[in-house]
């Protein structure tokens, strides 16, 4: 019976011809041991980062829709690429953009969700050709509006069409796994084992190896994710069910994220229908924060939170509404602190975690600024200048 994998190269894998055709060559050697390949692929190199650049020149708040019909053309370019050498291989090949892959979406022209996938578009495709070629970021709203998936959008995209299939997902990029943190900041170790709860976490505090919601998708549907480096013979790293996982870590990794904004706002009364009003345009505005903090005194009201740095124009319109409404509020967005994620399953039956971090920030006098846990995680605000030291200390102290 033939085999089918889903397979995703992020941008730097495909940064070139070179890298393409040689891509090329490796999937076309898949295909001749029985398998037939979904190949999803990102925009080439920093292609998005240039388009956005262009049009900062012609404008500061672009139409959304216009913005996330410029920004698929990146991937479209791949596809294409792809698909032209593959043919030229010898090799039966499809490209499609997310339109004709089938991916329907929902929400914001710019982070929109995965409403569903016609996996029949695929079936029909594999009757006539063994590897299908898929822009990965993008689908089609129920407008017939080209969306984006928002950032790391390719690894949803990968994902979902995996789980439509009921297959395994490959999703290949320019490191050989997860590490415990990022190598460039610490030599930690690669691992062999993550749980989809860590992989979540890790993603969502600001490790940038995988995007957050292809891991939900993941475990929600069981399927497996091997991370490794492209065209590389290391062995990568599996990401899969926390049952499946024999060893149990304490401390699993280290997140440090420095795409975030530190937001507080203060009001000199206590109004709570400036806190409803907040969070419904928060909601409107599709903008996902974190790290919640309220007091309430003699001063008035404070909230603080942290979010997305690529939401600064969202949260700057809402804080423009809010402030007709509300002239004597204040609101400070501190761009230069970052944040520091002590991440392992293994905290939920081990004890002194907490503890230990502490101790080792105060020891190294590195101030922080607001503190949250979950179930397996503790994440600090941190001043920028101290992220890499505290990324460091904390690493040596748990023996990544």
């Amino acid at each position: 019976m033939t085999k089918r994998s889903v397979i995703k190269f992020g941008g730097t894998s495909v940064a070139d011809f070179t890298k393409l055709r040689n891509i090329a060559s490796y999937l076309k050697k898949r295909t001749e041991q029985d398998e037939q390949l979904v190949v999803v692929v990102s925009a080439m190199g920093k292609t998005t980062d240039e388009l956005l650049k262009n049009v900062e020149l012609l404008t500061a708040r672009p139409n959304e829709q216009d913005l996330a019909l410029l920004l698929t053309t990146g991937e479209q370019q791949t596809i294409s690429y792809l698909s032209i050498i593959l043919k030229e291989l010898g090799v039966r090949t499809q490209a499609m953009t997310g339109f004709q892959a089938g991916i329907r979406t929902k929400g914001h022209h710019l982070k929109s969700k995965i409403l569903n996938i016609d996996e029949q578009k695929f079936e029909q495709t594999f009757d006539s050709c063994d590897i299908v070629v898929v822009a990965g970021f993008q689908g089609m709203n129920e407008l017939g509006e080209i969306t984006t998936l928002g950032r790391g959008g390719s690894d949803t995209t990968a994902v979902a069409i995996a789980s439509a299939l009921d297959v395994s997902c490959e999703i290949y990029t320019d490191v050989a796994g997860v590490y415990g943190t990022d190598p460039r900041i610490y030599p930690a170790k690669r691992l062999d084992y993550v749980s989809y709860e860590e992989m979540m976490e890790m993603s969502a505090l600001g490790a940038g190896v995988l995007e957050t919601r292809s891991v939900e998708i993941a475990k929600n549907y069981h399927i497996p994710i091997y991370l490794g480096q492209t065209l590389s013979e290391e062995k990568g790293t599996w990401i899969m069910a926390q049952e499946d996982i024999l060893e149990k870590k304490a401390v699993t990794g280290v997140a440090l994220d420095k795409d975030m904004d530190y937001v507080t706002v203060s009001y000199p009364m206590n109004d709570s229908n400036l806190l409803k009003k907040l969070f419904e345009l928060l909601e409107k505005e599709e903008v996902n924060i974190d790290m919640i903090s309220q007091i309430v005194n003699m001063e008035g009201l404070q909230i603080s939170f942290t979010m997305k740095d690529t939401d600064a124009n969202q949260i700057n319109k809402i804080f423009s509404v809010l402030q007709e409404e509300y002239p004597s509020m204040n609101f400070i967005i501190h761009e230069d602190y970052v944040k520091v994620s002590v991440i392992g399953s293994g905290m939920r039956d081990m004890s002194g975690v907490a503890s230990k971090v502490f101790m080792t920030l105060l020891t190294n006098d590195i101030p922080f600024y607001q503190v949250t846990t979950s179930e397996i995680s503790i994440s600090y605000v941190v001043d920028q200048k101290n992220g890499r030291e505290a990324v460091g200390k904390l690493c040596a102290v748990f023996e990544l």
